[in-house]
């Protein structure tokens, strides 16, 4: 229970708090002016509960999320040495994989020039494009 007193998790519960009576205080203020005649209130007077609901059900969420963490970490054993079985190249458990990015290169095509003038200056500009990927449009030079 200590680790849900921290400065993080107190943050969390004043806020938590402050949300919840807003949201209420508000469904309150447009019931009130639902009663007064404003029949477009009745929506906003259910709405602004529901929206204090979702917030309790976060923050109760996160707190059991937090409980069940801090009893799974305290009840993992580390092991003294690793299993006989284990794979050499696998990652720890504890340690999510990442995958680097892997930069590709492109390879030229090769497109023949055909009898069709208008698609072999065409073909030239999308190579001109590909040639220069900073470049824009307007900057081709044919």
């Amino acid at each position: 229970m200590r680790r849900l007193w921290t400065p993080a998790w107190i943050v969390r519960h004043v806020a938590m708090v402050v949300l919840v009576v807003g949201f209420l205080g508000l469904g309150w203020w447009q019931l009130s002016r639902a009663a007064g005649g404003n029949p477009i209130s009745w929506g906003y007077a259910v709405e602004w509960p529901v929206f204090a609901g979702f917030v309790v059900f976060v923050w109760w969420r996160e707190v059991r999320h937090q409980l069940h963490d801090t009893e799974a970490a305290d009840s993992v054993a580390v092991p003294e040495s690793p299993p006989a079985m284990a794979v050499p190249d696998s990652p720890p458990a504890a340690r999510p994989a990442v995958r680097r990015p892997i930069r590709a290169t492109r390879a030229g095509v090769t497109v023949p020039d055909g009898d069709d003038p208008e698609l072999t200056a065409y073909n030239r500009y999308l190579r001109w494009l590909t040639e220069n990927p900073g470049a824009r449009p307007g900057d081709y030079p044919g």
